[in-house]
This record gives C-alpha cells, sequence and structure tokens, in this order.
C-alpha cells in the first residue's frame, strides 16, 4: 500500500461514498487509477465489501488500545476535556462514563511509536490528572454496524419508527 492507496482510503472515510467519480474529484487521482486500486484492495480484503469498510489489521493499524482518563472535576469539563481527546491523533472514540473513570478512550494505532506518541499527548492535556490503558490481545467481537447485534424481532418492538 502507497500513498495514493492512503489518500483513497482517507477519500473514503471522508465523504463517505466508494463512488470512484467522487474519490477522484476530492483526491485528483485520476478516476481510472481509483478504480483499479479500489478493485486491489478489495482483493487483499482491506475492503471488505461495497460498503468499504477497512480491514484494520491489514491496513496496519493492528493495536488497540483502550485508556481510562480521570480528569479535573469542573462544571463543563466533559465537553472541554471530551473535546482535548477527541482532537489526539489516533484516538477513534471517545465516551464521558459514569463511576470513577471520567472518559474511556479507544484507539487503533500501528506501533510502539504511535502508543508512546498518543501517551505524551494525553499527558500535555491540562485538565488531565491520571491514564490507564490497556492493550486487547484478541479481538473477540468488532461489529461496525450495531443493528447486526439485535434479533430483527426485537430491533420491531424497541426501535422507534422514524418520524416523516
Amino acid at each position: 500500500m502507497d500513498k495514493k492507496d492512503i489518500r483513497i482510503l482517507n477519500a473514503i472515510a471522508k465523504i463517505g461514498t466508494g463512488s470512484a467519480e467522487k474519490i477522484s474529484e476530492e483526491t485528483n487521482i485520476p478516476k481510472s487509477t481509483v478504480h483499479y486500486r479500489l478493485d486491489n484492495l478489495q482483493e487483499k480484503d482491506v475492503i471488505s465489501n461495497d460498503l468499504f469498510d477497512l480491514n484494520l489489521e491489514k491496513l496496519g493499524l493492528n493495536i488497540i488500545v483502550i485508556t481510562e482518563v480521570w480528569a479535573d472535576y469542573n462544571k463543563g469539563y466533559h465537553n472541554k476535556v471530551g473535546e482535548k481527546l477527541s482532537e489526539v491523533n489516533g484516538v477513534n472514540q471517545v465516551y464521558f462514563t459514569m463511576g470513577e473513570t471520567d472518559f474511556v478512550v479507544i484507539s487503533r494505532l500501528a506501533n510502539r511509536n504511535m502508543v508512546e506518541h498518543i501517551v505524551e499527548q494525553f499527558e500535555s492535556i491540562e485538565e488531565i490528572n491520571r491514564t490507564s490503558s490497556k492493550f486487547a490481545i484478541k479481538t473477540i467481537k468488532d461489529e461496525n454496524r450495531p443493528l447486526n447485534d439485535f434479533d430483527i424481532e426485537l430491533l420491531f418492538d424497541n426501535l422507534k419508527p422514524l418520524q416523516e
């Protein structure tokens, strides 16, 4: 994988489509090249389906770091600190939580240098008192489409209909 592939994958994430024409417009990579690259990424299982889900392990982001964060309590701190955490390179998910931990942060990283860098970025946030990070050893389940986690009847019974 090279910079063109990464630009294409970044464009897919940014514009939310696998349209070669739109990706070409976003990246200034010729449409024929985009088609060719998308086919190769699908053959390599980096893109796992027509919805262009990424296989993050094959992409090289195979280290999952789960970080608990304790911060100074102030009015509105959850928004302020949450935004700062969200802006850290490599952070994919930030949750403000109840209980002893203020935030849970999930990061997908490629190597130890990236782990060290993200920890340094957390330490540079003034309001953070302490962090505790864990590495996921094995992924048991990672469903990025939550509706797949429910029996259809349960969804029928519990989801509100869309307002027209």
